[in-house]
């Protein structure tokens, strides 16, 4: 489909492609402020959406339209009407990337990176890996080392590869597949670091230590992550001066990552109560246990009973979800997504069974109504994108 699109995909302004298992959404909205507020004009192609498939196309620093995504995806339609419907959006945003000028291409992984379709990229100027934990087990493999040979599948040789902070199977695995192919790495720990000190966001190289503001998204995760996204177009040289990365950090927005809700009709009876409400799409176990820090930590702040919503996927795996939340939350309400999903009698038990206060709710609705029975409560939304939409288009 691409040679007969004339190959817009090496024709694009220079790309850093994203893999990893946790953090790409989020270090993408880092490198996407910091860029916009050097004043250059970026592409992404990132997923899922939380409410129109057109958010997966950033052209040129603005959402894609319906009407130029559709003409894109019948030109598409035209040429291969064979293409998966991701293989499909992968060329749509080649294509519409191609024919828009910008400054810099920010390229997400659908699930992977070896065998992703969006790999077809054969010259990126950066290959980012973020974070990689257990998911997606029933296609990139059981075990860690599987899944981070896939991930490692979008190093290029000669091209930086800028890696996160990595438990030691997965980084022998990177590391391995970057000497096999001469791809320079710069793994933090090593070559580079991130860390909180003073109030401050810290983002150590190997010539220099940018001092910079707390990363506006929540969560101590997101300090990793902000620095990866200031690491990676540090290593680029990009012409990103200092203020624009404090800028960039500071001001980077990302829905449904640890996101507050404070204004609207849907998290109101719990406002009213004194207690507050948030929402992560988090899904997979990783995720899980960098919420349960950031519950623990808000916990610390202002003690309060916490009580997580979950709805899962039916493909995720619920026990190492819930398992992750041991410990930081009082109670868990399971409930049903709008399509195919575990059933939150299922989730319930696994709670159970893990001396987790468990109840089930037929709807969100219903468990903020359950919530809001407990005095000036902490509420955490979570389980999945699907979920995530649905609270924060109810909250308006």
């Amino acid at each position: 489909a691409l040679v007969a699109l004339g190959n817009p995909q090496d024709k694009l302004p220079p790309v850093i492609h994203v893999a990893g298992t946790n953090g790409k959404g989020s270090t993408i909205a880092f490198m996407l402020a910091i860029a916009e507020a050097a004043g250059l004009r970026v592409h992404v192609f990132s997923k899922p959406h939380l409410f129109r498939l057109a958010e997966r196309f950033v052209v040129a620093g603005e959402p894609a339209n319906d009407e130029t995504l559709i003409a894109a995806a019948e030109r598409i339609a035209t040429i291969a009407p064979h293409l998966t419907q991701f293989d499909a959006q992968v060329a749509a945003a080649f294509l519409l990337f191609n024919e828009t000028p910008a400054d810099l291409t920010l390229i997400e992984t659908g699930m992977g990176g070896r065998d992703d379709s969006t790999n077809v990229l054969a010259t990126p100027a950066i290959t980012i890996i973020t974070s990689i934990g257990l998911d997606h087990q029933d296609a990139l493999g059981a075990g860690l080392s599987d899944i981070a040979a896939h991930k490692a599948g979008i190093l290029k040789p000669g091209v930086p590869a800028i890696v996160a902070r990595q438990a030691d199977e997965v980084r022998e695995v990177v590391e391995a597949v970057a000497a096999n192919i001469g791809a320079p790495l710069h793994m933090q720990g090593v070559d580079w670091d991130a860390y909180a000190a003073h109030g401050r966001l810290a983002v150590q190289t190997e010539t220099e230590t940018l001092d910079l503001p707390i990363p506006a998204l929540a969560g101590a995760h997101q300090i990793d992550n902000a620095g990866l996204a200031v690491a990676s177009l540090a290593f680029g040289d990009f012409p990103i001066p200092n203020d624009a990365f404090a800028a960039g950090i500071s001001s980077a927005r990302c829905p449904a990552r640890l996101q507050p809700l404070t204004r609207g009709p849907f998290s109101a009876p719990i406002r009213a109560l004194g207690g507050e409400v948030w929402v992560d799409a988090g899904h997979n176990a990783p995720a899980a246990a960098a919420l349960a820090h950031a519950l623990r930590t808000m916990h610390a702040r202002r003690p309060a009973p916490t009580i997580v919503i979950v709805g899962m996927r039916a493909r995720k795996e619920a026990d190492s979800f819930v398992g992750a939340l041991t410990g930081a939350a009082d109670h868990i309400i399971a409930v049903p997504l709008s399509e195919w999903h575990i059933a939150p009698a299922l989730i319930a038990a696994t709670a159970a069974a893990m001396g987790i206060d468990t109840s089930t709710a037929p709807s969100l609705s219903a468990a903020m109504q359950n919530a809001a029975q407990f005095p000036a409560p902490r509420v955490l939304i979570c389980g999945s994108f699907l979920q995530a939409a649905e609270a924060l288009q109810a909250e308006g």
